[in-house]
């Protein structure tokens, strides 16, 4: 077992790759993107696409799309979120309406009035939250194993699995979850988990490795725990009756058919009552963790779907 005190160093995150890397400030913070693609801005045409990662991961997790994206003429910028990765840890602001506007000061700080956000996971939940909270830089949504944070129409019990509820249970505790991340398999028993087998060893190392870097577990574990407690809160009120709103932007939801985490019958209600543009698809066969899992399909997907957001970005 390794001890916590043997920790990573942040430029673990910064993977080498046809990629460049930038460290930008948005809200008070700065943030590492991972960018590819044309070097300006482009006027009237393809939109920014905006890359969130989910939990256990980091920007990393996104690189088959962005380089994909990036060959097909789009500008596209995998973020590693707040707390996580090469981006500054500051001992607050791991709500979701905070992040909204991280992304939103990154999407300036690139030099962009609007992108297209693009969430796995919880980094799906904020992509959703864009559309709401931060209307005037979202030009589209695309969440990836991540159906709508409202649940209007379907209770977290019958949503989510036995084996994502209890996860989310255990991450309520103090310490023990960010323990179990550093020195012990979390990260690669819940990619292995979510994944219907082992992931690649690897990538699941590298994953936990960035875990490692200080406070990067802590953090990740804030942003979880948040989602749970905020629920009857007044900031989880206020957060819940801002985002069961219509979306007036195009939305792409994509879930895996063999989804350990969720149960897709149910996942596409919620959004598909709120978003007037909507496309729901599924992956036969594939996990949770479909940006990797799935490469092409979610490649494929985006790429089909995304000429539908260029008339809003600019």
């Amino acid at each position: 077992m390794t001890a916590m005190s043997d920790s990573s160093d942040f430029s673990s995150a910064l993977v080498d790759g046809p990629w460049r890397h930038e460290l930008v400030p948005a809200n008070g913070a700065r943030f590492h993107v991972a960018l590819a693609g044309p070097e300006r801005p482009t006027v009237g045409g393809r939109p920014l696409v905006l890359l969130l990662h989910g939990y256990p991961q980091f920007w990393w997790a996104w690189r088959h799309q962005v380089t994909a994206l990036a060959d097909a003429g789009y500008r596209v910028a995998a973020m590693d979120l707040r707390g996580v990765g090469a981006s500054d840890k500051p001992p607050s602001g791991y709500d979701v309406p905070t992040s909204t506007r991280d992304v939103a000061g990154v999407v300036r700080s690139l030099g962009h009035d609007r992108a297209v956000v693009v969430g796995h996971g919880s980094g799906g939940t904020i992509a959703w939250s864009m559309a709401r909270l931060q209307p005037a830089v979202t030009a589209g949504v695309a969440a990836f194993a991540s159906p709508h944070p409202a649940r209007l129409h379907v209770s977290g019990s019958r949503l989510l699995t036995g084996p994502a509820r209890r996860a989310l249970t255990f991450y309520q505790l103090p310490t023990l979850p960010e323990r179990r991340l550093v020195d012990g398999d979390l990260v690669a028993r819940v990619l292995a988990a979510g994944g219907g087998g082992a992931f690649p060893s690897d990538d699941a190392e590298l994953y936990r490795t960035v875990m490692r870097i200080p406070f990067a577990a802590h953090t990740v574990m804030e942003s979880l725990r948040w989602l749970v407690r905020s629920t009857p809160r007044p900031d989880g009120r206020r957060y819940l009756t801002a985002i069961r709103q219509p979306i007036g932007v195009p939305v792409l939801q994509v879930h895996g058919s063999a989804d350990p985490f969720l149960r897709p019958e149910y996942a596409g209600v919620d959004g598909g009552a709120l978003a007037r543009d909507f496309r729901l698809e599924t992956v036969d066969g594939a996990g949770h963790f479909l940006p990797e899992q799935a490469a092409d399909d979610v490649s494929t997907l985006l790429l089909d779907w995304l000429p539908r957001t260029a008339t809003d970005a600019s």
